[in-house]
């Protein structure tokens, strides 16, 4: 049931575990000028309290526009099964995977809940479950706060990062170190994937330069190929890219996979077609030069 309460009243504990975007809370802004606060806010009823747990964007623009009535829906007044119910509907309207990371955390070190406990109540695999906790047991305190404040993108952290913080030479105060010095820059991701292999795969001079803030002349610098092998090295890559595509093809279709691998491509693959309009695009403009030339 839908309620109008006073802004308020709203307890916003749980504000750090969603991730905030100001793009996102712009477009919002304008939307709720011109047709006002269209989804409910959604929170937990505890005593005479109400525990907001969905709405944070539409709270920081009510806010800003002096928005003091906002309507309201309870999830219950169990907090533990609330969260349970926001993740479970946010499978199929996305909560980021890093948001219901952190709640599953929640879940288990605050509530006290196992990963099988939380499996059940989402009708998910403990698989699923354990792979949203150990994305948040890797990332430091530091990390994460950057994240969700919104400083340092999901898709770095996710597709790039993560390659590094397998290998084991490197340390995870190297990665705090690099994310410090890139993050709230305003940077793209394709800037922030060319800085992190330098940083972490180039010379010293070039890791220097990036510690020392000259980000700009890092990032023209790696941009800038060899002339005398840049043609022989795409070349290369593009009968490879083929051939791992027409390998995949075939593999993919095969349903003998156990749900740890499940989860596990889940991520990949979610990589693969948020870059997959991008790269169709950028293809069909080289094949259309080339078939030109």
């Amino acid at each position: 049931m839908v309620e109008m309460i006073e802004i308020a009243d709203l307890d916003l504990r749980y504000s750090k575990f969603r991730l905030k975007s100001k793009k996102r809370e712009r477009v919002l802004l304008a939307s709720i000028i011109e047709h006002g606060i269209q989804d409910v806010f959604k929170g937990i009823n505890i005593g005479n309290g109400k525990i907001l747990l969905d709405g944070f964007k539409r709270y920081r623009c009510a806010k800003k526009l002096n928005i003091s009535i906002v309507p309201y829906s309870s999830l219950g007044d169990d907090e533990p099964l609330a969260m349970i119910k926001l993740i479970r509907a946010s499978i199929a309207r996305p909560l980021t995977i890093l948001e219901q990371a952190r709640m599953i955390d929640e879940l288990r070190k605050i509530h006290g809940m196992t990963h099988r406990d939380i499996a059940d109540l989402l009708q998910k695999s403990k698989a699923w479950v354990s792979l949203r906790s150990g994305i948040i047991r890797e990332m430091s305190s530091f990390v994460t706060q950057q994240i969700f404040a919104g400083n340092f993108p999901v898709y770095s952290y996710m597709y790039t990062l993560k390659k590094f913080i397998r290998i084991n030479t490197i340390s995870q105060n190297q990665i705090d170190t690099f994310v410090k010095l890139v993050a709230g820059k305003g940077l793209s991701i394709r800037d922030i994937d060319l800085l992190a292999n330098g940083f972490f795969k180039g010379s010293d001079d070039l890791q220097q330069q990036i510690k020392h803030g000259n980000i700009a002349w890092s990032i023209d610098q790696l941009k800038k190929e060899p002339e005398e092998c840049s043609d022989k090295n795409i070349l290369k890559e593009l009968e490879s890219v083929q051939q791992q595509m027409q390998m995949l093809i075939t593999k993919v279709k095969n349903d003998n996979f156990n749900n740890a691998f499940h989860a596990q491509a889940t991520l990949l693959v979610q990589g693969i077609l948020d870059i997959n309009n991008n790269f169709i695009t950028v293809m069909k403009d080289f094949y259309d030069r080339c078939e030109q030339a």
